[in-house]
């Protein structure tokens, strides 16, 4: 099995285009063989606020392997309408390190892999489905703090994601090595901060932590080859 994640930047006069295939690109995705867990995902503006930007979507998936995949990219004629209607795409080819929590019910990282290098890049997804009467909370101090990623030493890139606005929200950060990763997440007092207050206030209904190696990448993402 193989995870991708794939960044997309909209052209400037495809706004309405992209927002629509939200919902109506869900028939299509269903029926991709091979694919065995997959969100098309909204992005806020300014990378991590509330409100969305619709140039910048994300598209998440899970596939039986990576023929799958790439049957996919190369030749569906859904993700060959969003390549003539981007300016660019990134996509970053992944094999899950550790993963828990749920997703919708299910914990779709939760597979063996034969990748067992210890050393390069990571990509780190924190997602969660956030308790209504705990949005405002959340959004005081999780968003400022989530934009702090993107200065944070190591980082190559970050943003904020979501299925449904302000409710359903995911964060992915790509970095140059674990050990970078890591000083951010422990060594942040912000960071630690909201990692108590979410324990304790018991913000979310249910929420997911993945680490992945970065197998490969291909594209660009605001420019840049990460």
């Amino acid at each position: 099995m193989l995870t991708t994640l794939s960044i997309l930047t909209l052209l400037p006069n495809q706004r309405r285009w992209g927002f629509a295939q939200m919902g109506t690109a869900q028939r299509p995705l269903q029926r991709v063989p091979g694919l065995r867990f997959q969100k098309l995902l909204g992005s806020g503006a300014g990378g991590f606020g509330a409100l969305p930007n619709l140039l910048r979507y994300g598209f998440m998936a899970v596939w039986e392997d990576e023929q799958a995949a790439r049957a996919f990219f190369e030749g569906h004629p859904l993700w060959q309408q969003y390549r003539q209607r981007t300016s660019e795409i990134w996509t970053t080819w992944l094999a899950p390190i550790k993963s828990h929590g749920l997703w919708d019910g299910v914990n779709p990282f939760d597979y063996e892999t034969e990748n067992s290098a210890t050393d390069g890049p990571v990509m780190v997804l924190t997602r969660a489905s956030i308790r209504w009467q705990k949005t405002p909370r959340f959004w005081r101090y999780v968003a400022p703090v989530s934009a702090t990623i993107t200065d944070a030493p190591g980082v190559r890139a970050a943003i904020g994601l979501g299925e449904l606005p302000v409710v359903r929200q995911a964060t992915v950060s790509v970095w140059e090595s674990t050990q970078a990763m890591q000083d951010y997440a422990y060594r942040s007092p912000k960071h630690k901060e909201v990692i108590r207050l979410t324990r304790q206030e018991d913000w979310y209904g249910e929420e997911m932590f993945a680490r992945f190696r970065v197998l490969r990448t291909e594209g660009t993402w605001d420019g840049r080859a990460l």
